[in-house]
């Protein structure tokens, strides 16, 4: 158990935070308090410049402070969301390590992770442990390739702690207050939240397999596409890697999938090109080169067929409307000034 008088928490938002981690972090907090009938957890929320952010769904969230003057905390936790490098700044990773040397407990929630890597927190050794929500994981892996992602939910250590977001968080902060304060309060918030807690271990995603032994197979044959999207297995490289035929994969991949084998492994590496035009400023050939495609030309027609853009319009459209959120009533007066009469 931590020993600390009145635990502080920062929750430092940053741009397209998802808001039902935080919701779920704070809310878990504000129970803890009222059903003890006193003050047990303080938390803050936190931007970079004290200013409301806006998180992922659009909303606006207002911040207490800003990170030059954020009290001391205990713990500290940054959500991040869908621009997991883009708004990582000195300011922002400078704070962290300074928390970090002062024996705070930091920790990355959905995509924090990028924040705490960046800083260099998880650790420079190869192969160290981290979590994160797992649709980033192929993203954070060109960065840090020494990293081992974990399908689970959160993971706490000495001194770091990440977690996938979304409902994980809840489970996270309740494994917080275990820690600061006892298992009977952090079941008793459960119990008010409608919430049966859940193991560290638990696993991010199920693909909602039944546990028979045709389904591992293709849990296992999803796993071995995944892991080799910048130079594509044949059919047969596959089925090597799998120990069964190329005719069992065939039949098994008709059957759950309706798909041919490398019809589906195609749109496995499409999706993991989006995720990475979606979270990151790699070139468009980089993109296509790490996803298995050696003509960015035969990329961009495949990724249209699938998307219905090209690499390079969703990517402009997505950041188009992410640089529409910051400052938009500064964009609303441009656009007002540009339209008007002469």
């Amino acid at each position: 158990m931590y020993e600390t008088a009145c635990p502080q928490f920062n929750f430092i938002l940053q741009p397209e935070f998802p808001l039902n981690a935080l919701i779920l972090a704070s809310d878990a907090l504000r129970i803890a308090n009222q059903n003890s009938g006193r003050e047990v957890f303080r938390w803050s929320f936190v931007s970079e410049t004290g200013d409301a952010v806006r998180a992922s769904n659009g909303m606006w969230f207002a911040a207490d402070t800003s990170l030059a003057e954020m009290p001391v905390a205990d713990v500290c936790l940054v959500f991040e969301g869908n621009l997991p490098t883009q708004r990582n700044t000195q300011r922002l990773l400078g704070a962290l390590r300074a928390a970090a040397r002062f024996g705070t407990i930091v920790g990355g929630v959905d995509t924090g992770a990028f924040a705490l890597a960046q800083a260099g927190l998880l650790g420079t050794r190869e192969g160290a442990d981290i979590v994160l929500h797992w649709e980033a994981v192929p993203t954070f892996m060109e960065r840090f390739p020494t990293a081992v992602p974990r399908n689970r939910i959160y993971l706490v250590e000495a001194k770091t702690v990440h977690c996938a977001g979304g409902v994980a968080t809840l489970d996270l902060i309740l494994d917080l207050i275990a820690r600061f304060d006892g298992e009977a309060l952090a079941n008793e918030v459960a119990n008010a939240l409608v919430h049966t807690r859940r193991e560290a271990t638990t696993a991010q995603r199920l693909d909602g397999f039944l546990e028979t032994e045709e389904n591992r197979l293709s849990a296992r044959m999803i796993s071995v596409m995944e892991k080799n999207l910048d130079f594509p297995l044949t059919l047969d490289d596959l089925a090597e890697a799998l120990d069964v035929s190329a005719r069992t994969i065939t039949r098994i991949c008709g059957r759950t999938f309706g798909q041919s084998p490398m019809r589906l492994y195609l749109k496995i590496r499409l999706q993991a090109a989006r995720n990475l035009l979606f979270y990151e400023e790699h070139s468009i050939k980089d993109v296509a080169t790490a996803c298995g495609f050696s003509y960015p030309a035969v990329f961009s027609r495949v990724f249209k067929a699938q998307f219905g853009q090209t690499p390079r319009a969703f990517r402009a459209a997505l950041r188009e409307r992410q640089s529409l959120a910051v400052r938009p009533e500064i964009h609303r007066l441009i656009s007002r000034a540009e339209t008007r009469p002469g």
